[in-house]
């Protein structure tokens, strides 16, 4: 065959495939003008599916609840077109009720503005909302197109009009269904910013920092107000993705009541949900929320909605006359609406509280009690007394062999009560996580593992001491070496532990500040430390050496070591100073969080 007849052949075939080519992915985006499936065959005239919506009335940024129903059918395709022009391209934009039967779709150069199946799976009803862009037609039409079988489907339905207040009246078009319609809940946009003149006074709030500005961009705000069987609730934060609260029995993820405002293509989405487990949540189909408005402005979503104070028609929704926990999240949201699980610890009430009861205005903390107590007192162990203890005993022998405490040479003394501390501080913080947790956490990665580990050193270490020979005995050199390693691969492996729950959920502390005043304690001891042995190695170097000029490596320091009391006691002055100001300085933003 000759090239041309071949290209012939070749496009022949391609068109041929194109055309009988189903799209049973939902995949449409080539339908989009003419909103044709290339099914082959010719549409039906009398359509069997009809399109609803819950106003005919919209403003800019308004959300319109849209219906496709009827008998069983494969796949559909919705748009929404000037209604004096239904051969314009696509209008506004929409979100998704459900993921599982509906994907959006981009149809010319407006993002979201089609929705298609995800599956032939047999479905009767679908339901989505459409957003009215800010340019929007002064009358607006939605089309659809439906396939119950691969060669049986209509196109173009004629759906019911939309318009803006000071537009025409529209009729509703031939094979349309008005009489679905409702005065539903409609979706409005907030004006101005939260007020908190009123917290504490009319108004429950809960703040986090501590009596912030909802319009600040580091700000996270709820507020309920009653207003007699309802109540208005607010909510604020600086999120890009998703804002949600719940209302719970206890301060653990499950069985909660929750709220979401879902930030996607610059709309909001507010839905009641519910938490199952550590699941993430699952939106509820039918909405129980009243005069839903939301404003997004420089990275700060917020959202208000009015719901009845008992809902006993609404299967998961508490009633707001009891006492709950209650929780405050945030975190990133993909197309569709999709919620991902927040990277940081919710913020939670440090107890139960009645919304509808006396206003308050309270805080919250994104860590538990007991956390914050496990991590402060690890700081006050490995940063301070264990650190101490360690320059002590190593460096200041012959500066305080000649002191005593307790009939006991000064320098061991202040060594084993730090010593001491440190097992008594770690163990009462060691035993903390479990007693929050109700046994071993599997999301905590490395960090428990090591933490056990370094609780076994330090058990290890003062029962070894125990058994210390005499100082002259032969076995004493390995005890040395013996205890001085085990201490050691007890700090290393502390400060490793450290770094690690550092940026858990549930120890969040400000992130890089942590890791980067982790680094600087470290630095600051090992400088310290290097310090000081260079100090001792030139007191070493004046020594006359009697024995062949050797030097036992752990020998206790000689008498020589004593020319330098005045300089090490300066040296340890500004260490112990410089050791509480970090240990401030952790404590300070433990408590912040």
């Amino acid at each position: 065959m000759e090239l041309p007849g071949l290209a012939f052949a070749l496009w022949m075939f391609i068109c041929f495939c194109a055309s009988v080519d189903g799209y049973p992915n939902g995949k449409v985006r080539e339908a989009c003008t003419s909103m044709i499936p290339c099914h082959g065959g010719s549409p039906q005239l009398s359509p069997e599916h009809t399109i609803t919506v819950d106003k005919t009335k919209f403003k800019p940024g308004d959300n319109i609840e849209v219906h496709l129903s009827g008998p069983e059918f494969e796949g559909f395709f919705i748009q929404a077109r000037d209604a004096d022009h239904l051969d314009s391209p696509a209008v506004g934009s929409f979100v998704l009720a459900d993921r599982r039967l509906s994907q959006l779709l981009t149809c010319g150069r407006t993002k979201n503005s089609a929705v298609s199946h995800t599956s032939k799976a047999k479905k009767k009803y679908i339901k989505v909302y459409w957003i009215a862009p800010g340019g929007a037609p002064k009358r607006v039409q939605f089309l659809a197109t439906v396939v119950k079988k691969y060669r049986t489907f209509w196109v173009k339905i004629p759906g019911p009009i939309v318009s803006q207040p000071n537009a025409l009246s529209p009729t509703t078009p031939l094979g349309a269904t008005s009489k679905a319609i409702s005065t539903s809940h409609p979706i409005s946009y907030l004006s101005k910013p939260f007020n908190t003149s009123d917290c504490g006074s009319m108004k429950f709030c809960i703040r986090n920092p501590s009596n912030c500005d909802p319009e600040s961009a580091s700000c996270f705000f709820l507020s309920f107000q009653q207003e007699e069987s309802s109540v208005l609730i607010e909510m604020s934060g600086p999120s890009e993705g998703y804002l949600a609260f719940a209302l719970s029995h206890d301060q653990w993820m499950g069985g909660d009541d929750a709220y979401v405002c879902v930030s996607e293509d610059h709309h909001v989405h507010v839905s009641t949900a519910y938490l199952k487990g550590r699941s993430p949540p699952v939106l509820d189909s039918e909405n129980a929320l009243e005069d839903v408005s939301w404003r997004l402005v420089d990275g700060v979503l917020q959202c208000s909605f009015r719901r009845s104070i008992r809902l006993p028609d609404y299967k998961g929704r508490f009633n707001l006359d009891a006492s709950y926990y209650i929780f405050l999240a945030d975190g990133e949201a993909s197309e569709g609406g999709l919620i991902h699980k927040h990277r940081r610890q919710p913020l939670i009430t440090n107890g139960i509280y009645n919304v509808t009861g006396l206003p308050q205005d309270i805080g919250g903390s994104r860590s538990p009690r007991l956390i914050k107590a496990h991590g402060a007192l690890m700081f006050v162990a490995w940063v301070t007394t264990v650190s101490i203890g360690v320059i002590v005993a190593r460096f200041f022998k012959p500066v305080w062999s000649h002191s005593f405490l307790f009939g006991k040479e000064m320098w061991f003394q202040v060594h084993r009560m730090l010593m001491l501390t440190t097992v008594m501080l770690t163990s009462i913080s060691f035993v903390l996580p479990f007693i929050y947790r109700g046994g071993w956490s599997q999301r905590a990665g490395f960090h428990p593992y090591l933490g056990c580990t370094v609780m076994a050193l330090t058990i290890f270490q003062p029962l070894m001491a125990g058994f210390r020979p005499s100082r002259h005995a032969p076995r004493r050199q390995l005890f040395n070496w013996f205890h001085w390693s085990t201490g050691t691969t007890a700090r290393i492996l502390a400060v490793v532990t450290m770094f690690l729950g550092m940026d858990l959920p549930a120890l969040d502390l400000p992130d890089p500040w942590d890791t980067y005043t982790m680094i600087a304690f470290v630095a600051w001891h090992v400088g310290f430390d290097v310090l000081l042995e260079i100090h001792s190695y030139c007191l070493i170097r004046k020594v006359e050496v009697i024995e062949d000029d050797r030097v036992q490596i752990l020998q206790s320091l000689t008498s020589a070591e004593a020319e330098g009391r005045l300089f090490k006691q300066i040296v340890l002055t500004i260490y112990v100073c410089g050791n509480i100001v970090f240990l401030i300085a952790f404590l300070a933003a433990i408590n912040q969080i």
